[in-house]
This record gives structure tokens, C-alpha cells and sequence, in this order.
């Protein structure tokens, strides 16, 4: 197992690979301590995991095309991963950090992610994708900022903000892991925080001046409402895709999901609230912060701005109003309508139903009557060195198949280049979240109801937003058009993290023979070597 120590061996590893591919791009260097820590998110003192001592973990700032160089320092009892939702891993599924594709980092140990944010822009976020660590913490923002000569559909804002917002626990992530190994489903939530904090996140703004704020639901199972007391919001991107510039006057952020607005400081001179609550729920949980007027003449005041709580049809219509700005540029000099997504036949159509249950007396989840166990060795790795009986491509139907929840190991497979139509089926009364790595993909429809070949008569075949992570209402379904343009074993699961947790995941396999490099790139010289792959060899250095 080889661990690079150094920015300096990181880089030289890269080079040798990647110079020909991306020489002109620029590098930047993180080098990252993860530890446990004291933290008081809720004013009690809990266990938390920190980042160079921070929580939340310090942002990454980078431009389109960026090689990332991130030297991860597990200083934890306990193995760990970071994975980086919404980063698609061009031709590189190994670095996508979780278990499937990548060994988790040791204890004492460390480990190089070395990834490209290939033809990307937007907000993004990292987050640990082991042990149920996300309770703990360990998660932090990703900024990609579009290359100077690109144009950016909107002036330059006098200020960026962050804000990762999320319901939380009081109690420690082993506990409530421990409640899950036990068959149980997870309490409810304490209280909601923003950027790690309840009721003291603060950010000063310039009266007449336009900000922008990129807001994230790093949280474990709850849908976020955002609103900013007496101020309007223009949205103008969602996860990596410039959106039509519709203004809000309350936002829903479903979990895993991130968003950028717009914000004009054009009221009195004085403090307003930030306000996330979560949406249906009871009873309803809500946190404040402050937008607070560098010339403030007086406090914060008055009532929260209301909001809705358990209303589905505001925000399903909410949701299909958030469509693709066609003319403006995204990472290429080229408008985002220039991909005429509708014009494209579907060549597979794959329906995943979820599913709640016991097995073995236990709580489990399921995607298609399957809820997902791990391997002993990384699925990716199992591939790369031909290891028998690890996993089974077709593991998992494309279709609900009936009949009671199983245990396995699944993985779908699908050709490279593909273009498939995926339907997500929740037959539960609650709303769920999916997220897909590894991709973008067109969000064409969502209805209430079952699922049929006569639904695709009321898809949104022109400006579909382009996003990572959607929301499936309750008793609903939500189509997405995908085109699998990325070679590689990428995760498919619930934001939900219990569901995630207890099976409600899987692997699509996107395969081609060819070893072409122009496909996927080979594996790290770097790569964590674990499980049946332990004592194989990389490439040499």
C-alpha cells in the first residue's frame, strides 16, 4: 500500500500521468489534518470531526479545470473517507471516495486525492462518506468559479457567501450508528444548523449592493426551506447549471442539494433574519441567522418571515419553474442550449422503486427490492484486478421487480454512451432525495401518482435544469434524462443518510471494453490497495 506523504510526491505522481492531458491547467494544494474535536453546534458540548481544526472544513476555491491536489491526514481512531458530491471524476471513478470505488484512508494514515474539476462550475460540497462520520461533521464547501474569459450571465457580486445548512443531532455519530446496526430508524433531529452553528451565523453586506449566496443541505434527512426576512432571491444556479434568473421569496433545498442566489441589500439599514426551517415536518424546526446592513441603524426585529411547512404542491411547483438558462455559458464558451437533450432517443428506460422494510428484524432499505451490503473490496478495485465474487453485475433489476426486500451486493450495469431514461418511483409518503455520482443529468419531470409510458407526454423537453441531486414528493415519481458519457462504478443512493446507511444505494457499472485513455484514465499510481486487492500492485512511480 503506497501513501503519498508529501504535496511534492503527490505532484510527481500526477505528472507522470496527467501532463500530456492537463499540463495547462493549474494545481492547487491542500493538505488536510482530520480529527476529533470539541464542537458546540447546539450550544452543548458534542464530538465532532474537524478539518485543520474547523468545523465546518474549510472551503475549496477553484476555476474550471483545476487539478486538486488534497493530502488527507486521517488522525481518527477509525478508517475514513471523503467523497465530493457533485464533482463528476471525469474518467477517474477512483478518486470519487466512496467505498466502492476507493479503499478507505487508515488510521495514522494518509492518503492523495488527486482530481480534476473537469468542465465544471457551480456550488458543490465534501462531505465523509463512511461510518455515518456526516453526523459528525467532516464536510465543507467546494466553489468552482468559471474560467475570466467565460461570461458569467449576471454582474460580479460585491461579495460570495457560503451557507451549509442541515438538520442535526445532538447526540454522537457512534450512538446514532449504533441505533441503526440495531435494526432502529433514526430519532428526530435536535435542531438545524447553519455554517455548524444554531441562531449565530451572521454576514455583513454594504446597503445597495448584490451578493451571492451558495447554500447547500449538507444534512442527513430533512428538506430545507431558506428565506432572508424582507428580501427577495434571485436564483442563478443549481449545481453547476446557470439557471433562469427567477426571483424567490423562500427557497426549498431538498437534501444533498446546493443552490447559488442572488441578494440585494435594498432595505432600511438595519438587521434582518436568515431563516431555514425544515418542511414537513412536525414539528417544524427552524434556525436563524443575520443579514445584518454594515451601516445598521438598529437589531434584528419583528416576526420570522412565514413560510410553508407541509404543503408538497408549493413545492413541487416551485421545482418545475427552476429550468436552464439556454443562452448563458456554462464551463465551455458555448451556450447551455447548444446540447439539445430532446432530440435525443432514449435507448433504455431503467424505473428504480424504493422501498422500506424489515429484514432479519432489522430496518432496512431498498432500491428495487435490493438493499445494498458492502463488499469486502472496493467494487472499482474488484473490476480493475479481475476478482472474482465480489460483486455481480446485474445484481439489481432496471425494473421493480415485486416480492419481499433482499440483501446484496448490487450493481446494474450499462454501456458507455448510452442515453437512458431513469424514473424514480416513491410509492412512501415522504419526500425523498437521490443523488447520482459521477454525473449531470436533465431533470425532464415529476408528477404525483404512478409512473407510465403516458407520463413522458408532460416532460420538459427544452430547458430541464441540468443538477446532481433531486427530490422524488411524496407518492411521486421524478424522470431524469442521463447521458453516460463518464466510464467508471458510480454510487447511486439516497441523500438520505439512515437509508443510505441501511441499503438504499447501488452501483451503475458504465462499461466499454476499450483501454483507450481517451476513456478512463488507468488507476492510481496511489491507489489505497484493500481487502482481496491487498498486496496487488498499481503501476510503478
Amino acid at each position: 500500500m503506497l501513501l503519498l506523504t508529501s504535496p511534492a510526491l503527490a505532484l510527481s505522481a500526477f505528472l507522470c500521468f496527467f501532463a500530456a492531458v492537463s499540463a495547462e491547467n493549474p494545481y492547487r494544494f491542500f493538505t488536510w489534518n482530520v480529527s476529533y474535536g470539541d464542537i458546540y453546534p447546539l450550544g452543548l458540548r458534542q464530538q465532532g470531526i474537524l478539518i485543520n481544526g474547523q468545523f465546518p472544513g474549510p472551503d475549496i476555491y477553484c476555476v474550471t479545470n483545476d487539478n486538486l491536489i488534497i493530502n488527507v491526514f486521517n488522525s481518527l481512531d477509525e478508517p475514513f473517507l471523503i467523497s465530493w458530491n457533485g464533482v463528476q471524476q471525469r474518467k477517474n471513478s477512483y478518486e470519487d471516495g466512496v467505498y466502492g470505488t476507493t479503499c478507505p484512508i487508515p488510521p495514522g494514515k494518509n492518503f492523495t486525492y488527486i482530481l480534476q474539476v473537469k468542465d465544471q462550475i457551480g456550488s458543490f460540497y465534501y462531505f465523509p462518506s463512511l461510518a455515518f462520520h456526516k453526523a459528525a461533521g467532516g464536510f465543507g464547501a467546494i466553489r468552482i468559479l468559471s474560467r475570466p474569459l467565460i461570461p458569467v450571465p449576471f454582474p460580479d457580486p460585491a461579495g460570495d457567501y457560503t451557507l451549509l445548512v442541515g438538520d442535526w443531532y445532538s447526540s454522537n455519530h457512534t450512538t446514532l450508528k449504533a441505533r441503526l446496526d440495531l435494526g432502529k430508524k433514526l430519532p428526530f433531529p435536535d435542531g438545524i444548523l447553519i455554517n455548524g452553528g444554531a441562531n449565530r451565523t451572521s454576514f455583513i453586506v454594504e446597503q445597495g449592493k448584490t451578493y451571492r449566496l451558495r447554500i447547500s443541505n449538507v444534512g442527513l434527512q430533512h428538506s430545507l426551506n431558506f428565506r432572508i426576512q424582507g428580501h427577495q432571491m434571485k436564483l442563478v444556479e443549481v449545481e453547476g447549471t446557470h439557471t433562469l434568473q427567477t426571483t424567490y421569496s423562500s427557497l426549498d433545498i431538498h437534501v444533498g442539494q446546493s443552490y447559488s442566489v442572488l441578494v440585494t441589500a435594498d432595505q432600511p439599514a438595519q438587521d434582518y433574519y436568515i431563516v431555514v426551517s425544515s418542511r414537513f415536518t412536525n414539528p417544524v424546526l427552524t434556525t436563524t441567522g443575520t443579514l445584518r446592513y454594515s451601516n445598521s441603524t438598529g437589531p434584528v426585529k419583528g416576526p420570522l418571515p412565514g413560510a410553508p411547512t407541509i404543503e408538497v404542491g408549493w413545492s413541487l411547483n416551485q421545482a418545475r419553474s427552476i429550468r436552464t438558462n439556454l443562452t448563458a455559458s456554462g464551463p465551455r464558451p458555448n451556450p447551455q442550449g447548444s446540447y439539445h437533450y430532446g432530440l435525443v432517443n432514449t435507448s433504455r428506460t431503467i424505473i428504480l422503486e424504493s422501498s422500506a422494510g424489515l429484514i432479519n428484524s432489522k430496518q432496512r432499505y431498498a432500491v428495487n427490492r435490493v438493499s445494498f451490503i458492502p463488499a469486502d473490496t472496493p467494487l472499482k478495485l474488484a473490476d480493475f484486478f479481475k476478482i472474482g465474487g465480489v460483486f455481480r453485475v446485474g445484481s439489481i433489476s432496471d425494473r421493480p421487480t415485486g416480492g419481499g426486500m433482499y440483501l446484496d451486493t448490487s450493481v446494474m450495469g450499462a454501456d458507455y454512451r448510452a442515453f437512458v431514461e431513469i424514473v424514480f418511483q416513491n410509492n412512501e409518503n415522504i419526500v425523498q432525495s437521490w443523488h447520482i455520482d459521477g454525473y449531470s443529468f436533465f431533470v425532464v419531470g415529476m408528477d404525483g401518482g404512478q409512473w407510465s409510458e403516458s407520463s413522458r407526454g408532460q416532460y420538459n423537453l427544452r430547458d430541464a435544469i441540468a443538477r446532481s441531486t433531486i427530490q422524488v414528493y411524496p407518492l411521486s415519481w421524478t424522470a431524469i434524462y442521463m447521458s453516460l458519457d463518464n466510464v467508471g462504478m458510480w454510487n447511486i443512493r439516497s441523500e438520505f443518510w439512515a437509508r443510505q446507511y441501511l441499503g438504499q444505494q447501488f452501483y451503475l457499472r458504465v462499461y466499454t471494453p476499450s483501454t483507450s485513455l481517451r476513456d478512463e484514465y488507468p488507476i492510481p499510481k496511489n491507489a489505497l490497495l484493500c481487502g482481496r486487492a491487498s498486496g496487488r500492485h498499481t503501476r510503478p512511480l
